[in-house]
């Protein structure tokens, strides 16, 4: 497991605030004529190890950076947990002081649905949306394409940053990205994890002082999942059932378990040496997922994936997320 080091800054830069859309951009203006490059980190806030890793990567890149704290409704299907997630605002200021940034913004819901989330314009990503985590959050990835457009249009950036641990949201936006021609590159960061191999994450916080014990059995079973296939152990989709059972044994309400190739989370076939087990599960109230890549050889490709039922997918290739 690779790991990633999160260390503050070391100075306390003024970091900038806007509330509105009309002081985000004249901001974003004045560095522009300075010549200045932007990276855009968006955020529903409840910040962690993991938003600070992109942070870091942004102020590498970037002569400016700005963080977005937006809980965004519409990504939230019903019954689901909008209402209650965590909001930490004066925690996560002080924090994004601590780390260097330079621009943080808070819009609220008028500023970025003028028209009531009811009949505002929507962005959908065919394909990418509808398998996985979309068939159980149908409307989630428009939800997610549509807000982060919002904010590539009005910050303007010259990279957006977004964590792998939500591999489909990460390929769902570089397809909007490329579809719509917007000049920005979307980058991918690597998971980071606690110590005991869970992935942060803000929903981490609804997991009991049980259920915390139980949650890093995911990446462990993901793991044993990876050496099945790359040591040819197993076919792909006993490779699949005996993870599923795995977490159910573990006390987990598994949504789904599948290998996928990495480029474009379609079905593998025997010449795809580059896959990702990806991962949902319930454990309590708290929906956790997470994923891992494998490299194949081609020869371990040809004995492990055999011919399965065609999951009813297209085609169409997007641009890699590396």
């Amino acid at each position: 497991m690779s790991e990633v080091i999160i260390e503050p800054l070391g100075r306390a830069p003024l970091m900038e605030t806007a509330s509105n859309l009309s002081g985000l951009r004249f901001t974003i203006n004045e560095w522009k004529r300075a010549g200045h490059s932007i990276a855009l980190v968006p955020t529903m806030g409840n910040l962690h190890d993991g938003h600070i890793s992109l942070l870091n990567r942004a102020r590498d890149i970037a002569d400016r950076t700005v963080l977005s704290i937006f809980v965004n409704p519409i990504q939230f299907g019903r019954g689901e947990d909008y209402d209650k997630y965590p909001s930490t605002l004066a925690e996560d200021k002080n924090k994004l002081e601590k780390y260097g940034l330079d621009l943080l913004f808070t819009p609220d819901l008028k500023q970025l649905y003028p028209g009531g989330t009811a009949i505002d314009t929507r962005i959908n990503v065919p394909g990418l949306s509808d398998m996985l985590c979309g068939k159980s959050r149908p409307e989630h990835f428009s939800g997610v394409a549509t807000v982060v457009s919002k904010l590539l249009i009005n910050v303007q950036p010259d990279a957006a940053l977004f964590g792998e641990k939500d591999y489909q949201q990460l390929l769902v936006i570089k397809r909007m990205v490329h579809d719509l021609c917007m000049p920005v590159e979307v980058i991918g960061m690597p998971v980071v994890r606690e110590p005991d191999g869970l992935a942060i994450s803000s929903r981490n916080a609804y997991l009991t002082k049980e259920e915390r014990k139980k949650a890093p059995a995911i990446f462990k079973i993901l793991k044993t999942a990876a050496d099945q296939l790359r040591y040819r152990k197993k076919r792909m989709d006993e490779i699949e059932k005996e993870a599923v059972t795995k977490l159910e044994e573990t006390g987990f309400r598994p949504e789904y378990v599948s290998i996928r190739r990495t480029e474009d989370l379609r079905g593998p076939s025997a010449d795809d040496t580059q896959l990702s087990i990806l991962l949902a599960a319930w454990l309590g109230s708290a929906r956790l997922i997470d994923n891992v890549k494998v490299r194949l050889s081609a020869s371990a490709a040809e004995k492990i994936i055999s011919p399965l039922p065609s999951r009813g997918e297209g085609k169409r290739v997007i641009p890699s997320p590396t």
